[in-house]
């Protein structure tokens, strides 16, 4: 199975089980263009149906933890480190989330929390897809810098392929790995449970490789809890829905009730990615309208997640994340 497709299966199977299923997302806290996860799933903490009746966006960590409160206004420009500009468009961002309300006092902009933020985070699960065992790519070097980083709490390996010692000593110890067979209706062989790694304590961030050695940063507890809080929210915000349906006569989502619209094609019988197989230059190509799908209304149907918190209207393919 190509990798989007098994990518967006195991987002399909993961939602009945994680409140939050999310694709892509950068854990990396210094490396420029550094660290994506396929998979981030989040274990959800006591007060997370605090946080589904606070936003149905993502909430940028900057804003968190500003110091603005529920009860009282702030001036913007106090509430916001840097510059005016940079403090405007923090409180721009807030309010467009919903976590934020504006105002004006005394002839100055203020905002202030519509509630407070929960603790809604019990553990961040990050899973590498790797379907062919045999072009594994860099995946060592991906496990060791999530395990090495430690912004989440356990790191995954996923993999179709049969798991033999040796692929398993290439890893290191801490990576759990999951054996998928789709066709089961149980499809998660769990070869190696993860060990849960120390994301309150420092870590280190692998930057830039040199032959033989690469270049690391020791990365702060501080700096650590807020790429959490950034990941967390981007996964609530974002969901794994973002891909496109195919404007094509042979595009027809996948109407089993627990996948919720996955882009199937009849002329290839599988999973496409529209962004990159679909078009004149496939023989099986007749344009069309996209089916008439709302991914946002599907993630609704089969998850906690309201696309009217906060007031705020959520529709397909408009999603803001940051």
């Amino acid at each position: 199975m190509r990798e989007f497709a098994f990518e967006l299966r195991l987002c399909a199977h993961l939602e009945s089980r994680y409140p939050v299923v999310a694709r892509q997302l950068g854990t990396s806290v210094h490396a420029v263009g550094g660290r994506i996860v396929d998979v981030v799933c989040v274990e959800p903490g006591p007060a997370f149906d605090e946080r589904v009746a606070l936003t149905s966006d993502a909430v940028p960590a900057s804003v968190v933890e500003a110091d603005v409160g529920v009860g009282r206004w702030r001036r913007v420009t106090e509430a916001f480190d840097g510059p005016p500009a940079r403090a405007h468009a923090l409180a721009e961002r807030g309010v467009e989330s919903g976590f934020l309300e504006r105002g004006r006092r005394r002839g100055q902009a203020v905002v202030r929390q519509v509630a407070r933020y929960p603790a809604w985070v019990d553990a961040l699960l990050g899973i590498e897809n790797k379907p062919d065992l045999g072009t594994p790519g860099d995946l060592a070097a991906q496990m060791r810098h999530d395990v090495s980083l430690g912004v989440l709490d356990y790191a995954v390996l996923a993999t179709e392929s049969y798991v033999t010692r040796a692929h398993l000593n290439r890893l290191p110890p801490e990576v759990g790995v999951w054996r998928l067979d789709f066709d089961d209706p149980d499809p998660v062989e769990v070869v190696r449970e993860p060990t849960r790694l120390d994301a309150d304590g420092w870590g280190l961030e692998p930057l830039e490789a040199h032959p033989g050695r690469r270049d690391v940063r020791p990365i702060s507890p501080a700096a650590k809890a807020t790429q959490r809080l950034r990941v967390a929210e981007r996964a609530y915000g974002k969901g794994w829905r973002t891909y496109d349906l195919p404007a094509c006569e042979n595009a027809e989502p996948d109407g089993a009730p627990e996948t919720g619209g996955l882009p199937h094609c009849a002329y290839r019988e599988r999973l496409v990615d529209a962004a990159a197989e679909c078009g004149p230059d496939c023989p099986g190509f007749a344009p069309s309208a996209p089916p008439s799908v709302d991914l946002a209304a599907e993630r609704a149907r089969l998850t906690p997640w309201d696309p009217e918190a906060g007031g705020t209207r959520r529709q397909s393919g408009l999603d803001r994340w940051t």
